[in-house]
């Protein structure tokens, strides 16, 4: 009997597919106490989003658009962000750090599009609203979490704290993070609005 992704099985096979990764790098991650922090995030969005599928099911653009942040982020958190072997895109873009958590805060972008998708769909406001509403709550979600790591830093302190920070020497790192998770945002609402009822998204 040959398996076959289908529609219908998308969202449960990425889940399943999610669910096994998470357990490998669960293994001896380079810092115990990071990668607790880290993860926290990434299992409540996960079941946050496993408990409501029978409730609102997201188009499967949207599920992989959220799927792209979980394993971003469980990648970062086994490493620890700062030090993810990424040096290939490093030499690429002839920068001095590592910026796979930029682009880990550009994906946390790509949740506007399930937020606008979630308002269309359910009707809860129009065009303009939602699309503001999504922009903007993606913006506060990276402010609060940027808050979350300075005091986690504060608190942790030591190596631990730092690698949690992950500002890597840069003085501007939490006003450029909030910008990739606002670019982010601002991507995926554009292409929900050319290609979303295309992609079955309204």
């Amino acid at each position: 009997m040959r398996f076959r992704l289908t529609q219908e099985n998308f969202a449960p096979v990425l889940a399943a597919v999610f669910v096994v990764f998470f357990g490998l790098l669960a293994i001896n991650p380079a810092s115990r106490a990071v990668w607790l922090a880290e993860v926290i995030p990434v299992v409540f969005v996960f079941v946050l989003l496993a408990a409501t599928y029978r409730w609102f099911r997201f188009s499967n653009v949207s599920y992989g658009l959220m799927a792209v942040w979980l394993f971003w982020h469980t990648i970062g958190g086994h490493f620890t962000f700062a030090n993810v072997p990424f040096q290939w895109i490093t030499d690429l873009m002839g920068a001095e750090r590592n910026h796979f958590d930029r682009i880990g805060h550009f994906s946390v972008g790509f949740y506007a599009y399930p937020m606008a998708e979630l308002f269309i769909r359910r009707k809860l406001a129009g065009p303009i609203v939602t699309t503001l509403f999504s922009l903007f709550f993606i913006m506060s979600v990276a402010a609060g979490y940027e808050i979350i790591e300075w005091w986690y830093a504060v608190a942790e302190g030591g190596e631990a704290g730092i690698e949690f920070l992950g500002s890597q020497g840069d003085v501007w790192d939490a006003q450029k993070d909030m910008l990739a998770d606002t670019l982010g945002a601002v991507t995926v609402l554009i292409l929900f609005w050319v290609f979303g009822e295309r992609w079955g998204s309204r």
